[in-house]
């Protein structure tokens, strides 16, 4: 599921932002979902959760979906 939902993130990202921003938007989502599970230990399932998906949410929109 993971991949399927960072398949479809990258191709938005490429369609909006271009190839570059797509790369750097797709690395922070997989860097966000193996930084959450250290967090987890230190903060907790669902803050974890949280606070990263919120991270790579503005990410996106800031690179992405700001300009449109």
């Amino acid at each position: 599921m993971l991949a399927v939902a960072g398949a479809a993130a990258a191709q938005q990202w490429r369609k909006q932002a271009g190839g570059k921003a797509a790369g750097a938007l797709s690395a922070a989502y997989v860097a966000a979902f193996a930084g959450s599970h250290p967090l987890a230990k230190k903060v907790g399932a669902w803050p974890s959760v949280l606070g990263v998906a919120g991270a790579v949410a503005l990410a996106s929109w800031a690179v992405a979906d700001r300009k449109a």
